[in-house]
């Protein structure tokens, strides 16, 4: 099984891959997405990382903070999308 965290203050620049990449070398990835504007394609400095259900709330507490191209990552469990 896997669980979604969500991961915030990202840099614009960053990939999918370079996300995925990142938390790899704490756990096992299953995918990752960095969350696009639909109407620029520009990031919008958010994403989620698929990652093993063992390992979401040890990756959680350890990388919440943590530095990742110069900027203090916000990481927690993804909360299901609520209905517009």
């Amino acid at each position: 099984m896997t669980k979604t965290l969500y991961v915030g203050n990202l840099p614009w620049s960053t990939s999918s891959e370079e996300l995925a990449e990142f938390f790899s070398q704490y756990g096992t990835v299953v995918g990752s997405r960095i969350i696009t504007d639909r109407e620029t394609g520009r990031s919008r400095g958010f994403g989620f990382v698929e990652v093993e259900t063992e390992d979401a709330e040890r990756l959680a507490a350890e990388l919440n903070g943590s530095e990742f191209k110069g900027r203090a990552l916000t990481v927690n469990e993804a909360r299901p999308r609520q209905p517009v």
